[in-house]
């Protein structure tokens, strides 16, 4: 049994609210792809390029075993004279499939494993966050020509380094897009290539740096009800146009030239909604572009930014569970350093979608409520012993997987403060230090 066909396997013990898991990431689907960029071939190998996807989502699934030995490890070669493939093999196989293909699979599952799991809606808006995040590479010389590095006043950075901006559902954790390249590109520059994914009826939390009428115009004018909320950043021009309640206010924010000369869709003005509210003692100001006060409360959406640190708690999950603490990706070239990112971020994809039908299979629990640490090393284990196990105990070790979710269940969060702080500034010569009085 194949590694893509123990996930079918596993999948068909999920409730029948849910369709199968490998009628999502079917082979089908993957040949599909592959044509669609152009790499597929009649030879047949004992690499096919379809199970060299599947390599490519467990180098993230197994982050401690060499790309050789992965290939081994899930049995995804055809038989052969010898047993074993060599590392040198795996590296070509590697290099004929390309990004496009993993980036057209993950896309394309991106958006089916959404419309089969269940997400809880605010006000009938899907809840979505952006945020970025930095990737080591290895310092080769093709990744150090390719990819910057970051610098401060002291020293540049050791290794090249990739900046990525994410989209992510926040009740569920899957991600729905994601956009790429050398750290000397900015978050802001990166952000536009997100709007496509968005979808329709959905409501997208950025942080404060990502400010930009020019972006935020565009995010809501390329669907139907597609909304944002972002904090107010300091030193915003805006005029009040009338109030809309207490601490409420319909406001009209003006661009400037270079924004509708940058965006050439940008209006000179803007309407938005100006929210107030103390947290803690402290005036918290958010804008948004729900602006019906009587479908969209006032109440909730203040609180409602805290949902934004959920893609912070996702990448978390990727970088220390996912990977292992393992902060530098493995390939040494730029292509296979995007083709690798693709495949991390199909792999985490395949456990929060499994781990949404088992979230789903009990009562009243949400996907977040369950330790992706546990989960995940729960999951890859069963995954890697079931190609192994008779048929007749499939369905035994399926159905203990979904008894294994009660306990994956993460007590109540307990609230939190870590207010930032500003530390000294280094002194650029070293002080002396006093010597104390001694007294006779």
């Amino acid at each position: 049994m194949h590694f893509s066909q123990a996930i079918g396997a596993i999948a068909k013990a999920v409730p029948d609210d849910f369709s199968s898991l490998s009628e999502v990431l079917s082979p089908d689907l993957i040949d599909t792809c592959l044509e669609e960029a152009g790499v597929a071939t009649l030879r047949k190998r004992r690499l096919p390029l379809d199970m060299v996807v599947w390599a490519v989502v467990g180098m993230a699934l197994f982050r401690h075993i060499p790309m050789g030995q992965i290939v081994n490890h899930l049995d995804i070669m055809l038989p052969g004279k010898r047993p074993f493939v060599a590392p040198s093999a795996v590296v070509q196989a590697r290099q004929r499939l390309g990004v496009d293909p993993v980036k057209r699979v993950f896309e394309q599952t991106q958006a089916l494993w959404h419309q089969q799991t269940p997400h809880p809606h605010w006000c009938g808006l899907t809840l979505l966050g952006v945020d970025g995040v930095v990737w080591r590479t290895p310092d080769s010389p093709e990744n150090h020509t390719t990819f910057a590095r970051t610098r401060n006043a002291h020293h540049e950075a050791g290794y090249p380094q990739v900046r990525m901006v994410c989209q992510m559902e926040l009740t569920s954790h899957l991600l729905t897009g994601s956009a790429f390249d050398s750290v000397a590109r900015s978050e802001m520059d990166l952000t536009p290539e997100l709007i496509t994914s968005t979808p329709d009826h959905s409501l997208t939390l950025f942080d404060r740096g990502f400010y930009s009428l020019g972006l935020l115009h565009a995010w809501q004018s390329a669907g139907e009800q597609r909304h944002w909320l972002i904090p107010l950043k300091k030193g915003t021009q805006y005029q009040e146009e009338r109030s809309l309640g207490r601490q409420d206010r319909l406001v009209t924010l003006t661009s400037s030239p270079q924004a509708r000369k940058k965006w050439p869709g940008l209006p000179s003005t803007v309407t938005a909604r100006l929210l107030r509210r103390k947290v803690n003692g402290k005036e918290v100001q958010v804008l948004t572009s729900m602006t019906d006060p009587m479908r969209f409360p006032a109440a909730d959406i203040v609180d409602l930014y805290s949902y934004r640190w959920e893609i912070e708690l996702g990448y978390r999950e990727i970088k220390q569970s996912l990977l292992g603490n393992r902060m530098t990706l493995r390939s040494r070239t730029p292509e296979m350093i995007c083709q690798e990112l693709w495949g991390t971020l199909l792999a985490y994809n395949l456990i929060r979608f499994q781990m949404a039908r088992m979230a789903y299979s009990l009562k009243a629990v949400h996907p977040n409520q369950l330790s992706f640490h546990q989960a995940a090393h729960w999951i890859i284990k069963e995954l890697t012993v079931l190609p192994w196990v008779s048929p007749g105990r499939i369905p035994e070790v399926i159905q203990s997987m979904l008894d294994m979710a009660p306990s994956f269940i993460l007590p109540a969060r307990r609230e939190r403060s870590y207010p930032r702080s500003v530390k000294q500034r280094p002194q650029k010569y070293p002080t002396r230090r006093k010597m104390p009085v001694r007294l006779n």
